[in-house]
């Protein structure tokens, strides 16, 4: 990445680690990661690390939240009681998902038994929440957050349900549709992935994924010619990244494999990210988090 790592170190006494980048100067104001359908409500935070909860506590209050927090679930109840009876309810609830006083489904379930089902409650956790999905879900969870925990993905999950509402409401326009039409969804991040996937599917398209650039490259060589429409392709990958891929990819024998369009999915968003996506020989660009407008019409114009 073009920077430098240096440790000086000594025993008994400690080490120091310094860390330098070059970083871009960007072209435009940042743009505000406020939430207005969430700003000045309340959340609760409940993780039995207290740092966890001052870094979530952080980034809601970005967000325009107001906010408490606690270790443990017990009496993250009394206080979703209490604030009922107050009448300012939490319009928003994080929850660890192991904790050692109550785990955070058992925790979810009975806060669903106070609160109404609507209010978004979040589970944060380390490890694969395949095998509780669904429990969880019974319980009353709304979504999952894995850690370690970025700004992005949280503020993506709370305004969900939010683009929702405003994507179903559009009726001025026809919505675009690709039933039948086959995306390669290349994607190391699993929860990226289900969103992606998710968002693609509920257009018509058909999802096949892999989980790094060597899995999407091995599934190219082979399925016949043909098999998919379109390469939806994260850049940032630990054994082989985006644009290695499609360098291998672009130089298969077989034509009509070689040719397939090459979508870059990136949070690299700048001009020189963009020109270096052309120059691996991708056919389009979309920056992360995902604007669903933008993919659509990313899609529509490539696929015609």
């Amino acid at each position: 990445m073009g920077g430098t790592i240096t440790v000086d170190s000594e025993e008994y006494k400690g080490s120091e680690f310094i860390v330098t980048f070059r970083f871009r100067v960007a072209d435009s104001p940042a743009k505000s990661q406020r939430l207005d359908q969430l700003a000045d409500l309340r959340a609760l935070v409940v993780d039995d690390d207290v740092n966890t909860c001052i870094s979530v506590s952080k980034m809601l209050s970005v967000i325009g939240m107001h906010l408490d927090w606690t270790t443990l679930g017990k009496e993250a109840l009394i206080r979703t009681e209490f604030a009922l009876d107050q009448n300012e309810p939490y319009s928003a609830y994080i929850i660890d998902w192991l904790m050692p006083d109550m785990n955070g489904i058992e925790l979810v379930r009975r806060i669903r038994k106070v609160i109404r089902d609507t209010t978004p409650i979040i589970i944060l956790t380390a490890y694969d929440w395949a095998d509780i999905e669904e429990e969880a879900k019974e319980a009353g969870v709304t979504a999952f957050c894995p850690k370690p925990i970025f700004f992005s993905e949280l503020r993506g999950i709370l305004a969900a349900p939010y683009i929702e509402q405003e994507n179903s409401g559009e009726t001025d326009t026809p919505e675009l549709r690709f039933d039948g039409m086959k995306i390669l969804l290349v994607e190391d991040n699993e929860l990226n992935q289900e969103i992606a996937q998710t968002i693609l599917e509920n257009v018509g398209f058909v999802i096949d994924t892999a989980d790094d650039g060597t899995v999407a490259v091995d599934r190219m060589k082979e399925m016949p010619a043909g098999t998919y429409d379109l390469i939806l392709m994260d850049v940032q990958m630990p054994i082989m990244n985006g644009y290695q891929a499609t360098r291998v990819i672009r130089a298969l024998d077989d034509s009509i494999k070689a040719e397939i369009p090459i979508v870059a999915m990136t949070a690299n968003a700048f001009d020189e990210d963009r020109q270096e996506a052309i120059d691996a020989g991708m056919n389009g660009h979309v920056a992360k988090p995902i604007n669903i407008e933008k993919l659509m019409e990313t899609l529509k114009d490539i696929l015609k």
